[in-house]
């Protein structure tokens, strides 16, 4: 192998960047669903010999996939030969390269004078893939069967011609085929950019030196970031977060991590993670490390060292414990359509991990939801209409000096919101407001950004909505160093009118002309004392609709009147506030409540103990502990929420029934 000179290394870098860029933009340009086109739901990159990314795009599609591997998709099919494209959809049998079923993913072997010198990917969010519901994504689906076409590894093209019979089984399996299939197109013509420019590029620099700068590159990120890592103090760092529930009762579903740190080398350590969940939020990884438990430390090294090259080698300093049968590590078939929800609070829990580590580096955290909000109308010539009406999300968490983001989070993605002209144009809505929610961001020194809100009309009979992933409907994101948390989500039919219903957690509702739909995003958590912010600040707040003048005066201790601040009655006010707890507690006060009864000890007892038990049977065992102790927490998440404030007048009794249950599991265990 030869050696590369560090600029021409450099050099090489931003060429094949740029390739996995321009290979972005043409699906993009060519793809035929909204979500291709506008809300930018696909990804491209270029992978080594053994499957891993060294060239990843920085600006275009989903920013958050660099830890995924190809090498168990490429593995799993023989004879590979020019011209020749793998799909799959089966996050399984891929090893964990499809996080979910609507996920195509194809991967192609790229040639240079009849040999393989490395692998281009693409993937795309589906319109539908078949499966129990539109858009194959619900809260209440069970196993991966009901979540679409299940498509292992196979070879979509052979040489350049498509497989017909591939295709067949495709078309005759989902509802939206024509779009589907004209989507695959656009990413077989950007797997055609890729192999034209890596031509290109080994007729310029060489074979050898190609092959040389895949792993040179890999390496180069290794060494960047764990420079980044250094500056980590070694220790151990506990964090713990929940998913409000998993669909079928109300009891939250703990993810719990240790990160350890050594000279810049970590280790997540995930056990006492909740059992996989009978709901679909669980994230497939084979035990292998994979973005959607890793991905907050390539943010983390890239915010450090901006020159850090963003591929594989970024977690060569990383390695995980995935506890087999966990909601991080399910067993098939295990549901997984919803994974973005777990995929989020890894990514809180990292942030609160490395914030305990570094609390005036880290933020507090962002709004932690990415919810599709999906339009079904009346199947029409045999294909029903699929459409996004917008991906809503909420905010950046604030941090030492800086407010956090209004109405973005790019945490996971470089996804965009669909034009509001656009959605109107293609499903039968009228959008009546999309803007920014007051009050939503936790209040401190510095504020958490301001999530978003969306109100629309339906136009026809007939439609049906679904709006997978909602969470932080209970447990709102957190504040730190005395900053709050943010508001919840809330999602409402028919607003203000007679029969307003609180939506909650939804599968798939049934819409008429008339009915309206409006969803507040929760926001991002605050930092710092907000009696400490500049009472200027407050009042632009307020000026510009991101807080009320009753929150001002409230959660800051602010008076405004007359469009400018009362100093003499802010300070009397802040004075008399300022050893109360009026404003939100840093984690919200059902978790509080929830924590004082069931807490890290007896949660980490509870684990252990379902461990003995098979992972399809763990979650059954779990609720029926719970529900022997209160049968409320069983009922069905989307029906009227319990507040976990009522469980805690009973705090002993209760604690004395959950050691019980553990005991009882045990000694029949033991038997």
């Amino acid at each position: 192998m030869i050696e590369l000179d560090p600029v021409l290394l450099e050099i090489l870098r931003h060429k094949v960047t740029a390739v996995a860029e321009e290979m972005g933009i043409t699906l993009q340009r060519t793809g035929r669903t909204l979500y291709v086109k506008e809300t930018a739901d696909f990804g491209t990159a270029i992978a080594d010999l053994n499957g891993k990314f060294f060239a990843f795009p920085v600006g275009i599609g989903v920013a958050g996939f660099v830890d995924l591997d190809c090498k168990p998709t490429i593995d799993a099919v023989d004879d590979l030969v020019a011209g020749d494209v793998i799909m799959t959809n089966h996050p399984y049998a891929s090893g964990g390269l499809c996080t979910h079923t609507p996920d195509l993913n194809l991967v192609r072997p790229y040639f240079y004078e009849n040999q393989i010198v490395g692998y281009g990917w693409t993937f795309l969010h589906s319109a539908d893939v078949g499966g129990k519901v539109p858009s194959s994504v619900s809260p209440t689906n069970t196993e991966a069967f009901q979540e679409g076409l299940l498509i292992p590894p196979m070879k979509i093209v052979q040489a350049g011609e498509f497989n017909p019979d591939l295709l067949q089984i495709f078309r005759h399996n989902v509802r939206t085929p024509d779009l589907n299939i004209g989507d695959i197109k656009a990413m077989l013509a950007a797997l055609e950019v890729g192999q034209r420019r890596v031509t290109e590029m080994i007729d310029q620099y060489g074979h050898d030196c190609f092959l040389t700068m895949q792993s040179a590159l890999i390496d180069y990120g290794r060494l960047k970031a764990r420079e980044a890592f250094r500056q980590i103090p070694n220790g151990e760092y506990d964090f713990w977060d929940y998913l409000d529930d998993d669909s079928f009762t109300q009891i939250p579903v703990r993810i719990r991590l240790r990160m350890s740190v050594d000279d810049g080398l970590i280790h997540l350590d995930y056990r006492g993670t909740d059992a996989q969940t009978l709901g679909p939020f669980n994230i497939v990884t084979l035990g292998r490390s994979h973005p959607w438990v890793t991905l907050r430390l390539l943010h983390y090294a890239i915010s450090r060292d901006s020159s850090c090259p963003v591929n594989s080698g970024v977690f060569k300093n990383v390695t995980v414990t995935l506890p087999s049968g966990s909601v991080l590590n399910p067993e098939f078939p295990a549901a997984s359509g919803i994974r973005t929800a777990a995929g989020a609070r890894c990514y809180d829990i990292l942030n609160g991990a490395l914030g305990k580590a570094l609390p005036e580096f880290m933020p507090a955290a962002s709004g932690g939801n990415i919810v599709p909000v999906v339009l079904v109308e009346p199947v029409d010539a045999g294909q029903a209409a699929v459409t996004v009406v917008q991906f809503l999300v909420g905010a950046l968490g604030a941090r030492k000096g800086s407010d956090g983001v209004d109405g973005r989070d790019p945490s996971f993605s470089n996804m965009a919101n669909n034009p509001i002209e656009t959605v109107e144009a293609e499903a039968s809505v009228e959008v009546l407001y999309y803007g920014l929610r007051a009050d939503s961001g936790g209040p401190g020194e510095w504020r958490g950004g301001a999530g978003q809100m969306i109100s629309f009309r339906i136009l026809k009979d007939g439609c049906h909505l679904l709006a997978r992933g909602l969470e932080r409907l209970r447990f709102p994101p957190w504040g730190v160093s005395g900053g709050s948390c943010s508001t919840v989500t809330r999602m409402i039919l028919n607003e203000g009118e007679d029969g307003e219903i609180e939506l909650g957690k939804i599968d798939m509702i049934e819409l008429s002309a008339g009915d309206t739909v409006t969803a507040y995003m929760s926001g991002a958590g605050g930092y710092g004392s907000p009696f400490k912010r500049e009472p200027l600040k407050v009042l632009r707040d307020v000026e510009t609709g991101l807080v009320t003048l009753e929150r001002a005066a409230r959660d800051y201790g602010v008076v405004i009147l007359d469009g400018t601040v009362d100093d003499v009655a802010t300070t009397a006010l802040r004075s008399s506030q300022r050893n109360k707890t009026l404003h939100k507690s840093a984690f919200g006060e059902e978790r509080i409540a929830w924590e004082r009864i069931f807490d890290d000890e007896r949660m980490h007892t509870l684990t252990g103990t379902l461990e003995k038990h098979p992972p399809a049977s763990r979650q059954r065992v779990r609720n029926k502990v719970f529900g022997s102790i209160d049968s409320r927490l069983l009922v069905p998440a989307t029906s009227k929420r319990y507040d976990f404030r009522e469980l805690f007048s009973e705090r002993d009794a209760i604690n004395n029934q959950f050691d019980q249950k553990i005991f009882e599991l045990n000694t029949i265990k033991a038997c």
